[in-house]
């Protein structure tokens, strides 16, 4: 269950998706490669995805400006640059939709993240540990999702502490949708699904209270 407290622009996209084995032992074909390079997408993003996004997470007066963009544009930027590589399926199926619908996407490892989970903005002084190297992101104001330890991850960067690694079966997958891109948001979550699906993962709705 997915607690999601009222948001005036906020329309989720909540997956829970498992793999019969770990992502260690598990290969990105060849086609979700490709999507990862910006072709073969059946979408794609502009300044009116762009300028949503950042409305989106502006509302709790968080500030969607240089180092704490939005994860799609990062995507984007990588990937004009060659730089957007592959790091695990679960991964690599977040990023490829992310970068071609040009909504931000959170992958979250359900076995490391600790119950109840909720939707909710940040509250002032919030702060967590990003990547392996201790960097940290103040998250306040941002909307994000929560476990029982905190907030644990946005559209913006996602927490270390429940990001997927070689032993990961089971995520939760966020769509950070807008209602202002009604449309662009249900295109990017069905098309998420049929990804992971065709990925070998058996995916099955979250129940949102």
């Amino acid at each position: 269950m997915l607690t999601v407290v009222p948001h005036p622009d906020l329309q989720l996209g909540a997956w829970q998706a498992e793999w019969p084995e770990p992502l260690g032992d598990l290969q990105s074909p060849a086609w979700l490669l490709e999507l990862l390079s910006g072709s073969g997408a059946p979408m794609a993003a502009d300044d009116a995805v762009r300028a949503a996004v950042r409305d989106l997470l502006r509302h709790g007066g968080y500030k969607p400006t240089g180092r704490g963009k939005p994860a799609s544009e990062y995507l984007k930027k990588a990937s004009e640059d060659g730089r957007l590589g592959s790091i695990n399926l679960a991964v690599d199926l977040c990023n490829a939709v992310s970068l071609n619908s040009g909504l931000p996407i959170s992958v979250v490892d359900l076995d490391r993240a600790v119950p109840p989970f909720r939707i909710d903005l940040a509250a002032p002084e919030s702060r967590y540990v990003f990547n392996a190297s201790d960097q940290e992101i103040d998250v306040s104001g941002l909307l994000c999702f929560h476990d029982a330890e905190g907030p644990s991850a946005n559209a913006v960067k996602d927490a270390q502490r429940t990001k997927t690694d070689a032993q990961t079966r089971r995520i939760l997958c966020l769509v950070w949708g807008s209602r202002a891109l009604p449309e662009q948001t249900d295109a990017a979550t069905a098309w998420y699904r049929i990804l992971l699906e065709r990925a070998g993962a058996t995916v099955s709705l979250v129940p949102i209270g």
